[in-house]
């Protein structure tokens, strides 16, 4: 990228959006400044999209905006279908009439692998990706349209599959920012001691959602041009270990009780990947703590509950 380059950032108010623009603007994207799309955007509407292009003018695009929780996934497979692979579909045409000639990153997801083996751990990009939900579908579909652009088109783009990442406002639809908030409504009273739960023994490959942005930051630097990046920590934890580790921050001594309504079927009982690619090609590596993400997420919630 040039200096001052313009970063679109699609997706710009959600979880992980916030964080790429805290990060673009403390300099952790060289010296790039971020475009936002205008808040009336509808990625969904080609002419929308065209306007939001051509208002931000981009050098760079950092492609977040998605349809990203599974179980709405199910509850509406064409609004997912819509939002994730259409809405890509209209940013790469509107780019392309812009004559853009950057680089297009596409977030897309670890989750597109489906249900892997165990005897295949850890996960990297050579395996085959077998989508087992419509969200997974979805990314995997919207890479697919990004990588024939380049193909087709020239354009220069990148996909990155982060796996399981977590932080500091995000929201209580997923597992270790409930469990946080749980916790923190017991110390304040308004719950009883009772965390309701689902499978915890599974385990995951979490990562602390700064160190993902760092990610996109190393792949729009240094990624090769039409290649996938897996984004994770290499290590897998069980969602036990990481419900212990707020216990250990606090008095209180709940009862854990599996709520069956928590519990998906058919789920993945271990999963790790390796980013020695991403290392490899960029120089990135992970620099925050389980310990550091799990009590920033801890805090958070004890601050949103006050």
């Amino acid at each position: 990228m040039s200096q001052c380059a313009r970063i679109l950032v699609t997706g710009a108010g959600g979880f992980v959006g916030r964080y790429v623009l805290e990060a673009i603007e403390n300099g952790r994207f060289g010296d790039a400044i971020a475009a936002v799309p205008p808040s009336d955007w509808d990625i969904r509407n080609l002419d929308s999209t065209r306007d939001a292009v051509a208002q931000t003018m981009p050098d760079a695009v950092v492609h977040l905006a998605a349809q990203s929780f599974v179980p709405r996934s199910f509850e509406d497979p064409a609004e997912t279908l819509a939002i994730n692979a259409g809405g890509t579909a209209n940013l790469i045409k509107a780019l392309q009439e812009q004559d853009f000639g950057g680089r297009l990153l596409y977030v897309s997801s670890g989750d597109v692998y489906g249900l892997v083996a165990e005897t295949d751990l850890p996960v990297t990009e050579d395996i085959q990706p077998q989508p087992r939900n419509p969200y997974a579908v979805s990314k995997w579909a919207a890479e697919q349209l990004c990588l024939q652009a380049g193909r087709t088109h020239g354009l220069d783009c990148v996909i990155a599959r982060p796996f399981n990442h977590v932080g500091a406002g995000q929201s209580d639809r997923f597992v270790l920012p409930s469990l946080a908030g749980q916790i923190a409504e017991i110390e304040t009273g308004r719950r009883e001691p009772l965390i309701e739960v689902g499978d915890i023994d599974s385990t995951r490959d979490f990562l602390d959602v700064r160190d993902v942005v760092a990610a996109y930051a190393a792949l729009l630097r240094a990624g090769a041009r039409g290649a996938t990046y897996v984004v994770a920590s290499g290590r897998e934890r069980s969602v036990r270990e990481l419900l212990d580790l707020m216990l250990g921050q606090t008095d209180v001594k709940p009862e854990i009780r599996v709520d069956p309504a928590r519990m998906r079927p058919s789920e993945q009982k271990r999963m790790r990947a390796d980013s020695r690619r991403l290392r490899d090609d960029t120089g990135w590596n992970p620099e925050l703590s389980i310990e550091t993400t799990v009590l920033d997420l801890l805090d958070y919630a004890r601050k949103s509950k006050q």
